[in-house]
């Protein structure tokens, strides 16, 4: 059984760039139930199954597995929930952890966040300077909820840039 722990926070400013490695990924949902999320994702050529549980506080349970290529391209344009997430992932090593920052694009355009996995949910970290608010508990993150509510529809952050 694989455990994910897994703290998210908004990205500040771009000192993240200078270091990190790019990858392209799409991703669609099969199901978006929060007791069980089901996602495929193509990560640059490779692809995979991804089942996750409810989240407890910044863990769950998480499955994933590789798959071939082909059927992810099939599952993403016949079975996914639209819109297809499509972003940018950048991986940067930071005082001993990796940090991921996705940049979102069409749907959810704007939107930069960064996570970062632990071993334990009490684990101490230091912030890199590009990390801003802590995002975790706030369900709107979550990809799969991105899905249902792109970023573009978020209101509240539309008045606040006017």
């Amino acid at each position: 059984m694989a455990q994910e722990i897994e703290r998210k926070f908004l990205v500040v400013g771009d000192g993240w760039k200078a270091t990190a490695k790019r990858v392209h990924f799409r991703q669609g949902y099969l199901s978006i139930d929060p007791e069980r999320t089901v996602r495929i994702r193509m990560a640059g050529e490779r692809a995979y199954v991804t089942i996750k549980g409810l989240s407890v506080g910044i863990s769950r349970l998480e499955f994933e597995y590789e798959i071939p290529l082909e059927d992810a391209v099939e599952m993403l344009e016949t079975l996914s929930l639209e819109p297809v997430i499509d972003k940018h992932r950048s991986t940067i090593e930071f005082e001993g952890l990796q940090w991921e920052v996705d940049e979102f694009h069409g749907a959810n355009e704007g939107l930069v966040v960064a996570e970062v996995e632990l071993t334990s949910a009490d684990e101490a970290i230091n912030l890199p300077l590009w990390v801003g608010e802590e995002v975790s508990g706030d369900p709107r993150y979550f990809n799969a909820n991105l899905v249902v509510n792109p970023f573009m529809n978020w209101k509240e952050l539309k008045s606040e840039d006017s």
